[in-house]
């Protein structure tokens, strides 16, 4: 009677134990298995992954940093590029800083250019001397040479024009090919496109004089209704 009990007793005892450590080694078979996948997956799209720029180390003292920028150096010295394709154009220009998305792009060997802001001194190829702060800032510039401009949209349109000084958003902005013009104010001399030797401070001051030269506004919208008009100074308001 006691034998039949214990072998009642021990009979699901077996069937528990053939039932739980296969169940138990399966599920590590299958966790070690998927951590290896991960492992491999992993490895897989780190090596897929594209190298990080380089920062520094460059030949001649360049430094570049970004997609693109200084891609095209070849003797050009002393460049600094930060940003997306900054001066991703330059190939013998020397002693240039960009800072920003595209900045000082085109150019080629223009060299002491500084340019700090989106798309700043894009188009310039072979200006120098020139210094933009600012988005757009000098932005269609391509031989005009020591010109200044601070401020959005500054001498925005300036081709050739030379010794430019403009201080404030939109400022000389449609200058083209005039030079030694001054304007310090938002729109200060902004549709000047020929006109040279003019100095304009105040908001909008002489904003409409297009190819006058010699011409002096100070104040709020001086010498508003000046267009073309020359050796004129105005003072406040017209």
């Amino acid at each position: 009677m006691n034998h039949n009990q214990l072998l009642k007793f021990k009979a699901p005892t077996v069937l528990i134990e053939e039932w739980i450590y296969p169940a138990i080694t399966g599920y590590w078979l299958v966790l070690v298995a998927l951590v290896l996948t991960c492992f491999a997956f992993a490895t897989t799209t780190q090596a897929q992954l594209p190298s990080p720029t380089p920062d520094g180390g460059y030949p001649n003292g360049n430094t570049a940093e970004g997609d693109g920028a200084l891609a095209s150096v070849t003797i050009g010295s002393n460049n600094t590029a930060i940003g997306f394709d900054a001066l991703g154009l330059n190939t013998t220009g020397s002693d240039n800083t960009a800072t920003g998305l595209e900045a000082l792009l085109s150019n080629t060997d223009g060299a002491l250019n500084t340019a700090t802001g989106f798309q700043a001194l894009q188009a310039n190829t072979d200006g120098n001397g020139n210094t933009a702060t600012g988005a757009d800032a000098l932005l269609d510039n391509t031989t005009g040479s020591d010109n200044t401009a601070t401020g959005a949209g500054a001498l925005l349109n300036n081709n050739t024009g030379t010794d430019n000084t403009a201080t404030g958003n939109s400022a000389l902005e449609s200058n083209s090919t005039g030079s030694q013009n001054a304007g310090y104010g938002r729109g200060a001399l902004g549709q000047t496109t020929s006109g040279s030797h003019n100095t304009a401070a105040g908001y909008q001051a002489l904003v409409r004089n297009k190819t006058g030269v010699n011409n002096v506004g100070l104040g709020f919208d001086a010498g508003f209704n000046l267009t073309t008009g020359s050796n004129n100074i105005e003072i406040g308001a017209n």
